[in-house]
C-alpha cells in the first residue's frame, strides 16, 4: 500500500487505529480543520473470525478516502504503521483509537467473571502514542472502561500516557445529551501533550442543552419511505432489512402493537400467545422478566432509540423493530439513529456485516463534536453551536440552546 500524501497548512492531521467502518474518523474527515492521513484495523468480527472477515476497511475507504492498513493491532510494530502512513515521529496532531469494547460491556454476562483478552488492546494505545507522539490522543469505548471491574486497563493506559508527558481525563457520557437520538452511554478518554489545555465533552456542552424533540426516533427516521422486510428501496440500497425466514416470526411481528410494543403484549390472548417461542414461555413461567420484553420490541416514535449494539441484525436481539412497519429497522435507519449522515455508504452485500459496522461504530455525530473539541484544544477557539451538528444528521443548530436558568427566589 502506498503511503498517503500529507496535507499541510490549515488542517491538522489525524490517524485512526481500530478504525472499523470509519465512525470515529468520519467526524474528523467532515470537519474542515482536520485531514485523516492513516488508519488501521484487523477487520475481525469475533475472536474466532479470520483476519479480514468483517470487511470494514472497504466501507472506511469508500467514505473517508483513505485505505486502512489491515493489521492485528495487538501484534503489529507501531513503527511499521508510522512508516506505512508516511509519518515522522512527532508529525501527527491527533491519534484516535477505539479498541474493541465487547470485553468491557455489561451486556456480555461473561465479562462479570473474566477479563477478556481483547481488553489488553486498550493498553496498546500507549505504544502507538509513544511511537507517533501526537499532540492529542482520543479514545472511545464502553462506559465500563471507566465504571466497570476491568478499569485497571484504563488506569494502566493513563499511567503510561502520563509517563510520556500527557495529561489524561476519562469519563462516561450519555450521548443523547449531545443530540444523538439514542440512549447510548460511552466512555471518552482525552489526553493532551504538555502546554495544551485539557478540555472534555462536558466543557464543550457547558451552558448548552438539546431540545427534547431533536433526539426522537421520529426526527431521525420518520420521513424515510416505507419498505417491506427483505426489499431495498430503489433509490437507496442501504434502506434494506432482512426478510423473515419463518412465517411464525413474521406473524409474531405483525401481532406486536405499534409504537413501543413488545412480545410481552402478546399475553392475554389465546391467539397471540400461540406465537410465543419456547424461550419467551420459559421467561413467563420463571417470572424473571428483566430486560427481556425489549426482545422483538418496537421502538417508540417520540423517544430516543435504545442502545444499538453490534448484534442489531435481528428483531430477536433487542428493541430494534420499526415503530410501525413489520420488520427490523433497515441499515439506513439504524445508521441515522447512530448519528451517521444520510450520504454514508455501507456495503450491504453481507447484510449482517453492515449492521455490525453500524453498531460497532462511534456515532459520527459525536466524533464530529469531538473533532470540534480537539480543534478548541489546538487553537484556543471555542466552537459554536453549528460546529456541534454534523451535516446530514438529524441534529440542527436550532436544536442547541442555552440552558435555561432557574429564577432566583425572592426573599
Amino acid at each position: 500500500m502506498s503511503a498517503p500524501s500529507l496535507v499541510r497548512g490549515s488542517t491538522f492531521t489525524v490517524a485512526d487505529v481500530f478504525s472499523g467502518a470509519g465512525g470515529m474518523s468520519y467526524g474528523f474527515h467532515a470537519h474542515p480543520s482536520f485531514t485523516v492521513v492513516g488508519a488501521a484495523d484487523a477487520q475481525i468480527g469475533k475472536p474466532s473470525s479470520r483476519l479480514g472477515s468483517l470487511r470494514c476497511n472497504g466501507t472506511y475507504r469508500a467514505n473517508i478516502g483513505v485505505d486502512p492498513v489491515e493489521a492485528d493491532l495487538g501484534l503489529v510494530d507501531p513503527a511499521d504503521l508510522r512508516v506505512a502512513w508516511g509519518l515522522r515521529r512527532g508529525e501527527l496532531d491527533v491519534l484516535v483509537a477505539c479498541p474493541p469494547c465487547t470485553g468491557f460491556s455489561r451486556t456480555t454476562a461473561a465479562n462479570h467473571l473474566r477479563d477478556d483478552p481483547r481488553n489488553s488492546l486498550v493498553g496498546r494505545v500507549a505504544a502507538f502514542a509513544a511511537e507517533l507522539r501526537p499532540r492529542v490522543v482520543l479514545l472511545e469505548n464502553a462506559r465500563e472502561l471507566v465504571k466497570g471491574r476491568h478499569r485497571h486497563h484504563l488506569d494502566g493506559l493513563a499511567e503510561r500516557l502520563i509517563a510520556l508527558g500527557y495529561r489524561v481525563h476519562a469519563d462516561s457520557h450519555l450521548l443523547s445529551r449531545f443530540g444523538l437520538p439514542q440512549l447510548r452511554e460511552r466512555a471518552v478518554v482525552v489526553a493532551v501533550d504538555a502546554g495544551l489545555p485539557l478540555l472534555t465533552p462536558d466543557d464543550l456542552w457547558r451552558g448548552l442543552e438539546i431540545r427534547p424533540s431533536a433526539i426522537t426516533v421520529r426526527r431521525a427516521i420518520g420521513r424515510l419511505p416505507a419498505v417491506p422486510a427483505g426489499q431495498a428501496h430503489p433509490k437507496d440500497p442501504t434502506h434494506v432489512s432482512p426478510s423473515f425466514r419463518r412465517d411464525r416470526t413474521l406473524l409474531r411481528m405483525r401481532a406486536i402493537p405499534a409504537n413501543g410494543g413488545s412480545w410481552a403484549d402478546l399475553l392475554g390472548s389465546q391467539e397471540t400467545e400461540l406465537l410465543l417461542n419456547p424461550a419467551q414461555i420459559k421467561i413467563i413461567e420463571a417470572g424473571r422478566w428483566g430486560s427481556h420484553p425489549d426482545v422483538y420490541g418496537r421502538m417508540w416514535w417520540d423517544e430516543p432509540a435504545r442502545t444499538i449494539k453490534r448484534e442489531c441484525a435481528h428483531v430477536g436481539n433487542g428493541r430494534y423493530a420499526h415503530p410501525q412497519q413489520d420488520r427490523l429497522c433497515t441499515v439506513r435507519e439504524m445508521a441515522l439513529l447512530q448519528g451517521f449522515p444520510r450520504t454514508f455508504r455501507f456495503d450491504v452485500s453481507i447484510l449482517g456485516n453492515a449492521y455490525r459496522h453500524v453498531g460497532d461504530a462511534v456515532p459520527p455525530l459525536i466524533s464530529y463534536q469531538l473533532a470540534s473539541l480537539v480543534g478548541w484544544i489546538l487553537t484556543g477557539r471555542r466552537p459554536g453551536a453549528r460546529e456541534l451538528c454534523l451535516p446530514g444528521t438529524s441534529l440542527r443548530a436550532g436544536d442547541v440552546r442555552a440552558v435555561a436558568r432557574t429564577p432566583e427566589l425572592v426573599a
